[in-house]
């Protein structure tokens, strides 16, 4: 048997090379998009000054349309007045509480009628002659119903919200697998322990969906109603600006209200990250 000289040892592999950085990479792909974003807003400004600067007139007109430069002199205008942060804080006070309440009845709704045939036969065919009628056209009834305006806004709003959320988490609960709902049931689990553990966490992708459409459209209807009944908010601002031939006023309003609407779906896709983690492939869940 020949003995195993120091010479004669194996070689020691070299050691493999550690993995590249992935929070590293992640934050460089999340610089150019947040780049690529900038850069589309800052191409859209300067397009809208030259059309505006050089008075084009095509198909549409922009000899008459107020540039950035002066839509940015009114804002600037506006933010040092206190009826601005009245007029912002009044919308988003309607649209909290319209969507708000919307959220909790559309979910507790939805669920009862995709858990329940005697729910669906009685309360369905009702939601399904609502669903299509547009909340704004629900003014007058709001008129004749509410003796403020401020509640009508709220119904108007509830309404609007109402109907993509219920009908989200209805498809949701009806998407489960009758599986989960077995083996919970195999394991001694009643009627509430399916419900808080089964059903609830399982149709929070598809209800937090429901909730960011409803958030779209309780703002497209809360506007409208402001501009039709309101007294004041950032719609009748903006409708105010309009009668007075403001057309700087009226971008004005309309820029807020889409930076609000961003502020405000924003909010609920980061709660419905947040409340999804545990997913397969979300950051931070399972794998």
């Amino acid at each position: 048997m020949t003995a195993v000289t120091e010479g004669d040892a194996a070689p020691v592999p070299a050691t493999a090379p550690d993995p590249p950085d992935g929070t590293a990479r992640r934050s460089s792909i999340g610089a150019a998009r947040w780049a690529v974003r900038g850069a589309s807003l800052a191409g859209a400004l300067v397009l809208w000054h030259l059309l505006t600067a050089a008075d084009v007139r095509l198909w549409v007109r922009f000899d008459r349309f107020p540039g950035p430069v002066e839509v940015a002199d009114e804002f600037g205008r506006q933010l040092r007045q206190g009826q601005f942060y009245a007029d912002v804080a009044q919308s988003l006070v309607r649209i909290l509480s319209g969507f708000g309440l919307a959220a909790v009845v559309g979910v507790a709704v939805g669920v009862l009628v995709a858990r329940s045939r005697w729910a669906s036969d009685l309360l369905q065919p009702l939601f399904e002659v609502a669903r299509p009628i547009p909340a704004i056209a629900l003014v007058p009834v709001a008129i004749l119903l509410f003796p403020a305006n401020e509640q009508g806004i709220v119904f108007i709003t509830f309404t609007a919200a109402f109907f993509p959320v219920l009908v989200s988490t209805r498809h949701a609960v009806r998407a489960l697998p009758d599986t989960w709902e077995d083996a919970v049931r195999t394991l001694g689990g009643g009627r509430a322990r399916v419900l808080f553990q089964v059903v609830l966490p399982g149709v929070l992708p598809g209800v937090f969906g429901g909730l960011s459409v409803g958030m779209g459209v309780a703002w497209i209807c809360v506007i409208s109603a402001e501009m039709i009944s309101g007294d004041f908010g950032v719609g009748y601002r903006t409708w105010q600006a309009y009668t007075i031939v403001d057309y700087p006023g009226v971008l004005v309003g309309m820029i807020t209200i889409g930076l609000l609407g961003q502020l405000t779906s924003g909010a609920v896709e980061l709660a419905g990250r947040r409340a999804t983690r545990w997913l397969p492939g979300r950051e931070g869940g399972a794998r």
